[in-house]
């Protein structure tokens, strides 16, 4: 019997058959194991090795896969891969192209909060040597959260009722999402390089892990960490805790208890220092009680010692007055400061301008209104006049001043001049009613009247 011949196939001819059909076999697997043999060239792709107790894969991400990772990948770390099997042709190597790596029993969310919270710990933006004490009572409270939440509207209202004399500046921010964290970083530094504030509260309201992320992003806790003012950290509820609260000066568990944290309460300020001017003059009388007892026990003494002793006397009592005067006129002038700054309060206040605007918007709207009328009244005209003009340059037009247009059959071709036919050509005649079809009996010269030569 005869041998068939044989097909021998090349290395490369036979790995690209090995590649084809073992993409063809594994287009889209889960693998799970533990990193080892991790490589980062330059290029920014990742080469590394999944193994297991019997077994192992070489595997690569990519530079486009590895950028959307929010954690570190490390030796020993357990992961579950998604990706595709492949073949290496210059080393006839199987391996695993993957798109997507999360850390195995933990989210990729959650590892990487804790290596970065790991890395600014040991640069000690967290130590607590760092912490400086909040002023006692703040000019202006400096605010970074976002305008449509509930927590500028609570922490204004914890302002107000606590010490309605405080200034507040608001820096606007989104809190959530991929590009607020840069702008809470900016605010912050603005805030703190202004001069302005002696106090900044960041915050929002509760959330998840990852709507809260943006306060877990380095660039948002170096900027708590070289703000030049004290910074309180009010970011979600009790429960929720982020890298800015470890970075901040103060963390507060809610919105509303950082307001309360910054600003005492005026009023019962107000009725401590009176109650600290009522025990210093009832300390001040005992004393000069006890003193002018002295005097008296000292009765028989010398008369030069009882000349200072009597000038000492008076010296005290002059003292004494001056420190009643003193003490109210410091009140007097603290409650005129708290006037003055409620007053500003109210001038600044940004219930004028918004009254103002809904007063504007209506006669606003009342004169777009009419432009628009206008303006639509104009355009109709104009549409009018061009229609009328094109109305006078139509065909249809002439023909219904009694003119026609002759047309060759079966052609169609315009007939201009007697010479375009023949006798004996069948032509059609246009009219602004109707058409009719003809046939040429003489082509006449143009010298001579049609009615006298009997027409077409």
């Amino acid at each position: 019997m005869k041998e068939l011949p044989k097909r021998i196939l090349t290395v490369s001819e036979l790995t690209l058959l090995v590649r084809d059909r073992l993409e063809e076999r594994f287009p889209d697997i889960w693998v799970e194991g533990e990193l080892s043999n991790l490589r980062t060239p330059s290029s920014g792709h990742f080469y590394f090795t999944l193994k297991d107790e019997h077994s192992q894969l070489r595997a690569v991400l990519f530079k486009a896969g590895a950028q959307r990772l929010r954690f570190d990948l490390r030796e020993g770390l357990h992961v579950i891969v998604r990706g595709h099997l492949t073949v290496y042709g210059p080393r006839g190597e199987y391996q695993a192209v993957l798109d997507y790596v999360e850390p195995k029993g933990i989210g990729a969310l959650q590892i990487a909060l804790d290596q970065l919270k790991e890395k600014l710990a040991r640069e000690g933006l967290f130590d607590q040597s760092r912490k400086r004490p909040l002023p006692f009572l703040p000019r202006t409270v400096g605010l970074v959260t976002s305008l449509s939440g509930a927590a500028v509207r609570d922490i204004l209202a914890v302002l107000t009722r606590r010490c309605p004399s405080v200034g507040v500046l608001i820096a606007p921010v989104p809190v959530q999402g991929e590009n607020a964290a840069p702008r809470i970083a900016g605010a912050i530094r603005v805030l703190s390089a202004s001069g302005k504030v002696d106090v900044i509260i960041v915050g929002r309201g509760g959330g998840s892990l990852e709507d809260l992320w943006c306060f877990n992003e380095e660039i948002v806790v170096r900027a708590i960490a070289e703000s030049a003012v004290p910074v309180v950290s009010a970011v979600g509820h009790e429960i929720d805790y982020t890298l800015a609260d470890f970075a901040a000066d103060y963390r507060a568990p809610t919105p509303s208890a950082a307001a309360e944290a910054v600003v005492p309460v005026l009023d019962d300020l107000v009725g401590t220092i009176r109650s600290l001017q009522g025990r210093l003059a009832q300390v001040m009388r005992r004393q000069l009680s006890i003193v002018r007892q002295q005097v008296q026990d000292y009765d028989g003494v010398s008369p030069v010692l009882k000349l200072l002793i009597q000038r000492d006397a008076q010296r005290l009592d002059d003292f004494t007055e001056r420190l009643g005067v003193s003490s109210g006129d410091m009140l007097s002038i603290f409650r005129q400061r708290v006037v003055t700054c409620r007053h500003h309060l109210q001038i600044f206040s940004p219930l004028s301008p918004v009254r103002n605007a809904l007063i504007l918007v209506p006669q606003l709207l009342k004169r777009v209104e009419q432009r628009m009328l206008a303006v639509l009244a104009f355009r109709r005209q104009a549409v009018r006049s061009i229609a009328a003009a094109l109305d006078g340059l139509s065909p249809l037009a002439i023909l219904g001043r009694g003119y026609s247009i002759v047309q060759t059959v079966p052609d169609g071709l315009i007939v201009r001049r007697a010479r375009d036919v023949s006798v004996g050509d069948e032509i059609r005649a246009r009219f602004a009613e109707g058409q009719l079809l003809a046939s040429v009996r003489q082509v006449l010269p143009e010298s001579l009247d049609l009615a006298d030569n009997g027409g077409i």
